[in-house]
């Protein structure tokens, strides 16, 4: 077979690979981390809980249900829950508002609140190591405005957000959340949001490493094994 014909071939493959081998280095290495940690523990799972049982039953909310209903937009549920000791009630539709069991307007919560509700979803022994109120919450939680930032000071750094207004737990992460954070960034090569799985980027070097594959099998044709075989048969 005339090994000329696959030259342009064997160029492009020997190019393609120098370009992509830390791309496919980097998906391959991030398919393993990703795969290794279990989901529940990226979420946080078993560091801390979304949300208590609520110790108080229906009778100890008193407000008028009507009333609280007609003070929020677009109104659609309205929810028993609770802060700490104290009862509340949330009003839900284009946006959330918060009622004392009485119905009156649910104080927002001190920082000693904050660490003592944040401990009390904490399911570790360590202690807050920090608490601060942000204007505008980081890239892991949305940049949510008006939301508390509660760390502990355990080996993983445990980070819950809790909401400004109600002291009621958003999310929680930790850092295995954001080694598989990074791992995703590199797995979907969006380097900034991290969550556009369709970029131009990750689009063609998907469709290079495509392209790869196949002209590496083109290339077994210029000297396949079968044809190897019959040779040293003879």
């Amino acid at each position: 077979m005339n090994k000329s014909r696959f030259k342009p071939i064997r160029k492009f493959h020997k190019l393609t690979g120098y370009l992509l081998a830390l791309q496919i280095f980097a998906w391959l290495l991030g398919g393993l981390v990703m795969s290794a940690i279990p989901l529940e523990m990226v979420h946080g799972k078993h560091l801390a809980k979304r949300a208590l049982d609520n110790p108080f039953s229906q009778t100890d909310y008193r407000a008028d249900l009507n009333h609280l209903a007609r003070s929020v937009n677009g109104f659609n549920t309205l929810t028993f829950s609770h802060f700490l000791d104290q009862p509340m009630i949330i009003a839900s539709g284009e946006e959330h508002a918060y009622f004392t069991a009485t119905g009156a307007p649910f104080p927002a919560p001190t920082e000693a609140q904050i660490r003592a509700n944040a401990q009390a979803h904490f399911l570790g022994d360590s202690p807050v190591d920090s608490a601060q109120l942000l204007s505008t919450g980081p890239r892991e939680v949305q940049y949510r405005p008006h939301i508390w930032q509660v760390t502990f000071a355990d080996t993983l750094s445990t980070t819950l957000y809790l909401d400004a207004l109600s002291g009621q737990v958003i999310t929680v992460r930790s850092t295995l959340w954001r080694i598989f954070d990074f791992f995703w960034m590199l797995h979907i090569m969006d380097y900034d949001e991290r969550d556009d799985f369709n970029n131009p980027l990750l689009i063609t070097f998907a469709a290079s490493s495509v392209a790869f594959c196949l002209s590496g099998m083109l290339l077994l044709f210029q000297s396949p094994p079968w044809r190897r075989r019959r040779q040293h048969a003879r």
